[in-house]
């Protein structure tokens, strides 16, 4: 057993939540505490009904996830809402998130590890947003299809790819999430290959009208890694058990 005010302080300070900036309803740090005992974790990409169901069934008190309970902004509580509030309160599960203090986190990142799973060695900082690099890019020459197949073994399911740019690449640019709609900055980078999770339909055309290859990996795949980086961190420091809870959105 560990106390929520230990791990919520290490985490604090590791991934520097407080002094990266974010969008406002990211609301980085505890979102919801519990009575002050942690048991056992988990770790998710969304605070939604159906992981916060899974982690009360699970015997979760602490649960770990990248998308907090206010992303939406402000809501009523109300309807589904309440009800899933009402099982947070009532099964004393604290929940804590982390967004861009872990999409930049240079080993437990969610761009880390995917870079690293991928096998890229030499990567730097890349594509600014919020007052500091939140991607990472590569020059590595590998063939399109060859890193659209690394990147399918790497996220376990489809990747779909825009082959506008070259069949061999020098450049490559990694931002998971929904960075899609920046392929112009990206471009303008000097990236020839873009790995993203998700796009605007308009992006499509604009990978052609760039000669630039893009490779969706899906917003919710690219984003799993870092939360379970963090998991199993979290794991091995103050000897608590852990459980991934996959609820893939489609997206």
């Amino acid at each position: 057993m560990a106390s929520l005010s230990q791990i919520v302080s290490y985490v604090d300070e590791h991934l520097r939540i407080r002094e990266i900036d974010d969008w406002p309803n990211a609301l980085n740090g505890l979102q919801v505490e519990n009575s002050g005992a942690v048991t056992k974790m988990g770790a998710a990409v969304d605070a939604s009904t159906r992981t916060i169901e899974s982690a009360i069934a699970l015997g979760v008190n602490l649960l770990i996830v990248h998308h907090g309970l206010f992303w939406p902004g402000l809501q009523p509580i109300s309807g589904g809402r309440r009800r899933m509030f009402e099982q947070i309160f009532r099964n004393d599960l604290a929940i804590y998130s982390a967004h861009l203090p872990l999409d930049v986190h240079s080993v437990l990142g969610n761009n880390a590890q995917l870079a690293a799973s991928l096998g890229f060695e030499n990567t730097e900082p890349f594509f600014e947003a919020k007052g500091q690099p939140i991607g990472l890019r590569t020059e590595t020459k590998i063939s399109r299809d060859e890193l659209t197949s690394k990147l399918e073994q790497s996220l376990g399911g489809p990747v779909k790819m825009f082959a506008s740019g070259p069949v061999e690449t020098k450049s490559i640019g990694l931002v998971t999430g929904g960075a899609g709609s920046e392929i112009y900055a990206v471009a303008g980078e000097g990236i020839d290959t873009f790995i993203t999770g998700e796009a605007p339909h308009w992006a499509a055309v604009a990978a052609e009208e760039l000669g630039l290859n893009l490779l969706l990996g899906g917003h919710y795949a690219t984003e799993t890694l870092g939360v379970k980086a963090l998991a199993a961190h979290l794991s091995d420091r103050f000897n608590l058990p852990w459980e991934f809870i996959d609820s893939p959105t489609g997206l």
